[in-house]
């Protein structure tokens, strides 16, 4: 375990058997289907890979880059499009990929301004939700992993931009954080 982290919450094992149930369902949902499956960036990157390995469904992939964090720990509410979509989504299922459910502040508006683009279908699909700090009414089709409010990383989740690669979701240490 990194020496940043308080403890592991979800186990490396836990994560690799929870995202194949998840592709798994995601096979079914899109069957006969080509959904575009958005990555969105950063923090998604890792269980986007892993769960887009384990679909058998045939997908196309797109990226975004949106935040509502800039560099803190705390929503600013606003939706900052870095990076937009390259596909066109008219008409089209997409399927949106995302690390964390938190506020929920971020993913309601990418909602709402990817539903003005008329998709097919728009659902979420989520390894981590945190409910009991959802400001935002949005919840995801799909989630790995319900959490505590507790601020996590690894598995692509950051702090500062560090801790990505860890291959499990810990609990950073408050001491990391509040200085």
């Amino acid at each position: 375990m990194h020496s940043d982290a308080e403890r592991i919450l979800i186990s490396e094992e836990q994560i690799e058997k929870r995202v194949k149930e998840l592709a798994a369902q995601l096979d079914k949902l899109y069957e006969g289907h080509k959904p575009l499956v958005v990555c969105i960036l950063k923090g998604s990157t890792i269980f986007f890979a892993d769960l887009v390995r384990n679909m058998k469904a045939p997908i196309e992939i797109d990226f975004m880059a949106v935040s509502s964090y800039g560099s803190g720990t705390v929503s600013t509410r606003e939706l900052i499009v870095k990076k937009d979509l390259t596909t066109d989504i008219k008409g089209r299922d997409v399927l949106i990929v995302e690390d964390i459910i938190d506020s929920g502040n971020t993913l309601y508006n990418l909602k709402k301004m990817l539903i003005t683009r008329a998709p097919a279908s728009l659902n979420i699909v989520t390894l981590l939700d945190k409910p009991e700090r959802r400001e935002a009414p949005i919840e995801p089709e799909y989630k790995g992993f319900v959490i505590e409010d507790e601020f996590v990383i690894g598995y692509g989740l950051d702090y500062a931009e560090a801790y990505r690669n860890l291959p499990y979701v810990a609990v950073l240490k408050r001491s990391i954080y509040e200085n």
